[in-house]
């Protein structure tokens, strides 16, 4: 009976860890999804840091350690625990050697995550939330002043919409409501994105924008498509941890060939 509640309280405790190390993001991620495209130097040109928004309380950085090392200590307590109910060392070492596997796949995950490759280029974001119904871009039309979107093209009502959808989307993405991430993306990027939501099964997230700044770089006639890039940058909390500055392209695209099409998100490109 006593070995079974041993095992019971191994298994107990290495649920919680693996609960602990689970992390959820923000829409997208954090990381370039979707489609991807090549922008000009001037349209990467690095954006400068967004200062720290007014009042966001400072949050130490070692937050994310907080559950490997509390499952260490109690694995320690729980040792000190057998040894005084007179079970062999075995037990415990064999409780540690689960402590120690379970640290170290935490620590290869997040040598991983920092790791992993983006594309080298630079933009400014924005929030982007809603979906804009534009009007279509002329092809080959007359070019504003960085000579990639059109002069008639409303560029002012174009980022307000692209500002909501941002916000719409971090929310939806947190209370994983697929339904309407479906909405405001393309078949490809409502995949990824989709993936992203079901692997973070049950951790919970909350994403507080903080500051939101968003630039049109530019809008061009691919075929039967309207493409633009939008760059949105700012601040925002993932929960509630340190302010974050973020810094990352939209790219979104709409069908010519149907008056009725509307805008949708294609691709997230991260700034590095």
């Amino acid at each position: 009976m006593k070995r079974f509640f041993v095992l019971l309280a191994i298994s107990v405790t290495c649920l919680s860890l693996l609960a602990s190390t689970a992390e959820a993001k923000r829409f997208g991620g954090g990381s370039s999804v979707g489609k991807q495209r090549t922008l000009s130097p001037q349209q990467t040109q690095q954006a400068p840091a967004a200062a720290p928004a007014p009042g966001a309380p400072a949050q130490p950085g070692g937050s994310k350690w907080l559950g490997p090392l509390a499952g260490l200590a109690i694995g320690a307590g729980l040792g000190a625990l057998f040894a005084s109910m007179g079970l062999s060392e075995g037990v415990g070492m064999l409780l540690m050697i689960v402590l120690g596997i379970i640290l170290f796949m935490f620590l290869i995950s997040m040598f991983r995550r920092k790791r992993s490759p983006e594309p080298q280029y630079a933009g400014a974001g924005a929030r982007y939330q809603g979906q804009p119904s534009m009007q279509q871009p002329p092809a080959g039309g007359a070019a504003a002043q960085n000579g990639r979107i059109p002069r008639d093209f409303p560029a002012e009502a174009f980022l307000r919409s692209a500002k909501t959808s941002f916000i719409r989307l971090q929310a939806a993405n947190d209370r994983k409501d697929l339904s309407d991430i479906r909405e405001y993306t393309t078949p490809e990027m409502f995949a990824e994105i989709s993936m992203q939501v079901r692997e973070r099964d049950h951790a919970p997230q909350q994403t507080d924008v903080l500051s939101l700044n968003a630039e049109l770089l530019e809008v061009v006639t691919e075929g039967d498509f309207a493409a633009a890039s939008v760059r949105m940058s700012g601040q925002l909390r993932e929960n509630n941890a340190t302010t974050e500055n973020f810094d990352e392209v939209w790219h979104v695209q709409k069908s010519l060939r149907d008056d009725k099409a509307v805008w949708l998100l294609s691709g997230i490109q991260q700034i590095s």
